[in-house]
Order: C-alpha cells, then structure tokens, then sequence
C-alpha cells in the first residue's frame, strides 16, 4: 500500500469517526450493510473506469452505459423470458463489443477519447429510451428469479453479495494491473504512449484492451445496478454515474494525464465517496448538494494529484542536486 492509499484510509477513517460522533446511526449494521452494497456497486464501475484512465484516456459513457445495458437486461429476463444466465452472457458480451468499438475508434481512427465517450453517452441514453418508447423498464408484480437476486442483491453472512463480487473482481485486476506484463504496458502508454510503441509495445491493442475491460466492467454493473433498483427510466437511470467513477479512480491516485494510480486506491476513492454521501443523507444535508459535494471532492483530488506531482518532482531534483554536489570533486 502506498503512502497516497495510506492517507485516504486515515481520510476514511477520520471521517467515518466524526460521522458517527455527530450521528451514532452511521455505525448500524443495516446503515454499514447498505453502504457496502453502494461500495460494491459503484466499485466495480469504478474499476473499470481505472483501466482508461491509466492509458491517459477517459470513458464519458458509462453511466448511459449503464442505463441501456440494464434496460436490455431486465427486458430479456422479464418480457422476452430468456433464461438469465444466457441474458448475462449476452450483455456482457455487449458490452465488451461497445469497449473494443470505443478502443478501435480511439486507437484506429486517432479520435480523442472525449469525443468519442461523449457521443456514446448521448447515442446509448438516447436509443435506450427510444428501446422503452420513454417509460420504464422494470418487472411484473410477482415476477422472482431468487438464484439471481441473491447473487446481485443477497447478502452472505450479512455481507452484501455485491461487496464480495467487488472484492474478487478488485483481487483479479490487482494481479492484472501490478503483477502482469498488460499492467505495465497501461502504465508504459499512460506515461509515454510515443516512446511505449518505440519500444516495441503495441499500444493499440493495450488500449482497445483497456476499453474492453471496462466495457465488461460496465456491463456487470449495470445488471447488479438492475437488480438492486429492479426498475429503470433511462432518462435518469445513470446519471452521472461516469462522475462517480472519475472521482473514485482521482481519489485513488490515478491522474487524469494517465500512468499512475493503484487498485486498492479506486477502492479507496469508492469507499470514501459513499462515505460522503452517506455523510450527506445522516446529517440532513440537502440532497440537492449532492453534486456540489461531488464537484468539490474531484476538484480536490486534481489540485492535490497535481501538487503532489510538482512536489515530488522538485524532491527529484533536489536529490539530484545534492548527489552531483557530493560527487563533485574538491578543489
């Protein structure tokens, strides 16, 4: 763990501490067992996000992402009566096509990430509420499907299911990002995409990968966000859910200028950032301040992303500084 995660647990910590001082309720199991479903939720979004973000790019589409994939979801499970181990296939399936068409337009055709995001956040919300005629996605009164529902919204032990997905999916892409030749390569791309493929990487397969993960990321996601709401209007379904994704990732290290960040730092930044909102809804905040707590939290962490870089970089040179000086020889 780095000293960057070292610090925003202590953030956690301290925050946690003064929330509960302020309003003992924060500490009922039921209060924690609902946070760390949200933990698990927007983790694994999260996560996902992390991946593009290390390349230097960006994924403006997610939470649209999120609103269309569900809707497909419930609408295959519920009206078509598919089997829903085929209908999660098949939406993971889709969104890994969406993240290697969002890679390919990046990496293929040289369009920047921004643009091609922010077209899918607009295309993907919109088809998804020309796919429900503007209404509701949502099942019928009656309609169970328990092995499902306990996998996305059950509990284990009291432990969200949800909680325990984010874990293992966390421990998988740690091993991916750290201890891999792939995870290097992101970082390579992320540091110097130019002297990467000089190097001999071939950076657009890395980064089409990069989208691709995210895409299935994303994909998960909206299922496990389908079965705990259970209903989804595509025209607010996902809002802004890309915010909570960006900020976790800058919370958790990763600049925006890409090749730095840590994993157990996303999950971090996730904890941190429903932390907040539950700060929010425990001390009668108005919930219309929600977005200016969130605004406030990513402006925070690019101010303190940037510092620390200039820091560390002045750091590197005073050292070196220091080292030539004692190296020199005596006159």
């Amino acid at each position: 763990m780095s000293k960057k995660d070292l610090g925003l647990l202590v953030l956690i910590l301290v925050v946690g501490a003064v929330v509960a001082i302020i309003n003992p309720r924060f500490l009922l199991p039921i209060n924690l067992a609902n946070t760390s479903n949200l933990i698990g939720l927007f983790g694994i979004l999260s996560i996902g996000q992390a991946f593009v973000i290390i390349t230097g790019g960006i994924e403006l589409s997610v939470g649209s992402l999120v609103a269309l994939l569900g809707t497909l979801f419930i609408d295959f499970i519920a009206v078509r009566e598919m089997d829903w181990p085929l209908a999660f296939v098949l939406i993971i399936a889709l969104g890994a096509v969406i993240g290697f068409v969002h890679g390919w337009l990046i990496t293929r055709l040289k369009m920047q990430p921004f643009v091609v995001t922010l077209c899918g956040l607009l295309i993907y919300r919109g088809v998804a509420r020309f796919y429900t005629a503007d209404g509701t996605a949502g099942f019928a009164f009656g309609q169970n499907f328990p092995d499902l529902e306990f996998l996305t919204a059950g509990r284990s032990g009291g432990v969200p299911n949800s909680f325990i997905a984010l874990i293992a999916i966390a421990i998988v892409m740690w091993v991916v990002l750290h201890r891999s030749v792939f995870g290097r390569y992101l970082y390579a791309i992320g540091k110097n995409e130019e002297a990467a493929k000089y190097s001999g990487i071939r950076t657009g397969r890395v980064v089409i990968a990069a989208y691709v993960i995210c895409g299935v990321l994303t994909a998960l996601s909206a299922i496990y966000f389908a079965m705990y709401t259970r209903s989804i209007s595509p025209a607010s379904h996902g809002q802004f859910y890309e915010l909570y994704a960006i900020a976790a990732a800058v919370l958790g290290g990763f600049s925006l200028r890409g090749g730095e960040g840590s994993l157990i730092g996303v999950i971090l930044g996730t904890v941190l950032l429903q932390e907040l909102q539950n700060l929010v809804n425990l001390l009668g905040i108005p919930s219309s301040l929600n977005f200016a707590v969130m605004g406030g939290v990513i402006l925070i962490g690019v101010l303190v992303d940037q510092q620390w870089g200039v820091f560390r970089a002045r750091r590197r040179m005073l050292e070196a500084t220091r080292r030539n000086v004692a190296g020199a020889p005596a006159e």
